[in-house]
């Protein structure tokens, strides 16, 4: 399995490289899977019953919910933890503290070690386009940080370049 990225040349606008075209790198969007679907995938990988998973699932996202809206750090098996947090303003005198102040609610999610070391030993595979949407080349990595190029056996510098050897670099 590997995560897909895409670089588009694209104009910049602004800061360094403004009126230039540079290869910005993304992740490729994948769908969202359904509610349905991870259900029954965790169901038929378990053993157990469409059913009893369904409503194992809905009672651990009620519990989730339930304690990390109470200030708890609740454990997701095999992901990491999420709890609740939020962004305000600061005041100097304690009569100013408001709940006005509160300018954004968040999530916050801390992945567990395991799932990062599982991200950086997953395969990347990038597909280059071009300002036209043409695709110019592909690029896949085979470990956790060196990148190759598949029409070449040398590893890309990861410079300025274009990615073919002494072109650019």
């Amino acid at each position: 399995m590997a995560l897909k990225v895409k670089a588009q040349e694209k104009l910049q606008k602004i800061g360094t490289y403004a009126g230039k075209y540079r290869y910005i790198m993304m992740p490729e969007l994948y769908t969202s899977l359904s509610q349905e679907k991870v259900i029954k995938e965790a169901a038929l990988r378990s053993g157990v019953s469409k059913g009893i998973m369904q409503a194992c699932w809905d009672a651990a996202g009620e519990v989730i919910k339930a304690w990390a809206t109470e200030g708890h750090s609740v454990a997701l098996p095999g992901l990491g933890t999420m709890r609740f947090g939020l962004r305000a303003k600061s005041v100097e005198k304690v009569d100013e503290v408001k709940a006005g102040l509160i300018t954004s609610r968040r999530i916050i999610f801390t992945p567990a070690v395991e799932l990062k070391d599982e991200l950086a030993g997953t395969a990347i595979q990038i597909t280059c386009y071009d300002r036209d949407g043409k695709e110019v080349k592909r690029v896949t990595s085979t470990d956790s940080g060196d990148i190759e190029d598949n029409e070449n056996t040398q590893p890309s510098t990861g410079g300025g370049g274009h990615g073919n050897p002494g072109e650019g670099d």
